[in-house]
């Protein structure tokens, strides 16, 4: 795209999250602007991040007012913590509500992984191992095998290195995976994306690529977007 601003782009970021809005915008690029919407969030339990999605119909209303072309929920976590149908349910409401399609970071993570073909996944992520094991129950329940997981028990998810994150891959890929899965939308990983596509000769899906991904394809928009993966080439 050229450098004329065409498109308006709304997310919804848990208020510690630091990392979504910087790589959205840059796999939106200059052609587009990124709009969010803040919901509450200081903890990583079950309770608060189930609250997430409660609070977010109220967001996307308000970034409605801002006329956006397309809504992306960002917390992955939240997303995999509910059933896929709940997760289906949050997105089409937010729709029916605002009149503005609406993506969700966990259903676009699940679309793209079947766009790419792949089943078997290997799984890293900087979560505590109760919320990776609650991901990996959703994935299952949409038809996917997850191979091999693995967390680094922080809650400070965008203060990971690069090179923590690669070494983090290294950990969980295995000859039968057929797509890597970055999960968290405030971890560092558009930078590495294709790093670890040549080092492995394998598709890396991760949240926020996932859901920019999602989102430009509901406004029709298909087109690739350099360092983001295999994903944009579909």
């Amino acid at each position: 795209m050229d450098d004329t601003w065409q498109q308006k782009i709304g997310i919804i970021v848990p208020s510690w999250n630091t990392v979504m809005e910087y790589e959205t915008q840059r796999l939106a690029g200059r052609g587009a602007s990124v709009h969010a919407m803040r919901i509450a969030h200081t903890a990583d339990t079950e309770e608060n991040l189930i609250g997430l999605s409660v609070q977010a119909p109220a967001a996307a209303r308000l970034l409605a007012h801002a006329k956006v072309q397309v809504i992306g929920y960002g917390c992955t976590a939240s997303g995999f913590l509910h059933t896929p149908a709940q997760d289906r349910a949050l997105a089409d409401g937010i729709t029916a509500d605002t009149g503005i399609p609406c993506a969700t970071s966990s259903r676009a993570i699940v679309d793209g992984l079947r766009a790419l073909g792949a089943t078997r996944l290997s799984l890293a992520s900087p979560y505590a191992p109760w919320l990776n094991t609650r991901l990996k129950q959703y994935l299952d329940a949409d038809g996917f095998e997850v191979l091999a997981m693995q967390g680094l028990s922080t809650e400070a998810h965008s203060t990971i290195t690069r090179e923590r994150i690669l070494a983090l891959v290294d950990e969980v890929v295995r000859p039968q995976t057929e797509a890597i899965f970055i999960s968290c939308s405030n971890f560092r990983t558009l930078e590495i994306i294709d790093t670890v596509e040549q080092q492995y000769g394998l598709p890396v899906v991760t949240s926020n690529a996932a859901m920019m991904w999602r989102m430009l394809r509901l406004m029709h928009d298909r087109r690739d977007v350099a360092g983001a993966g295999r994903l944009f080439k579909i």
